[in-house]
């Protein structure tokens, strides 16, 4: 059983960041509903096993929102993005936000699993919303790994109030 441990990013962080975001993403660019978000400068969380970083969270605030902006476990099957995940929320509830969502595509089927199983809900689609993002980062492959074609955004939502009654 991998042990890890979960930290805040720091300001310090932001070269270790860069890169991981360079080698996972093409870019330290994101972009979320046409807004490009440099998401080596946004706050969030570390998985840390050792020395060795095995997951990667961001995140901005807007007023009582908290977009989840990426999250990646290096390692699959071991509870580092569910970690990440909890941090969020738990993050997001000590600011006082009460909805935790975030963006994703069409094609990222492993994503709807996951978000679905830690109580988050498919909240929209915005169909033909990569085509474009990519006006704004052109890095954003036409197809996928598994063979298809990356199209749309998805939205999944946590309603943060729900949430927390529930725990």
């Amino acid at each position: 059983m991998t042990s890890f441990s979960i930290r805040s990013i720091t300001p310090t962080d932001e070269p270790l960041i860069e890169g991981l975001l360079e080698k996972l993403w093409g870019s330290r660019n994101v972009v979320t509903r046409g807004v490009m978000y440099d998401a080596a400068k946004l706050p969030g969380f570390l998985a840390c096993e050792g020395d060795a970083v095995v997951g990667l969270l961001t995140l901005r605030y807007d007023g009582r929102e908290c977009e989840v902006i990426t999250v990646d476990a290096f390692v699959k099957g071991k509870g580092i993005g569910a970690a990440l995940l909890a941090a969020a929320q738990k993050e997001a509830r000590a600011r006082g936000c009460t909805r935790l969502w975030l963006i994703t595509t069409n094609d990222n089927l492993g994503a709807f699993t996951f978000y679905q199983k830690h109580g988050m809900r498919m909240s929209a689609v915005y169909p033909d919303a990569v085509t474009e993002a990519r006006k704004l980062k052109p890095q954003i492959p036409l197809v996928a790994e598994n063979g298809i074609p990356i199209r749309d955004e998805v939205e999944f939502e946590l309603d943060l109030i729900v949430a927390n009654n529930q725990l």
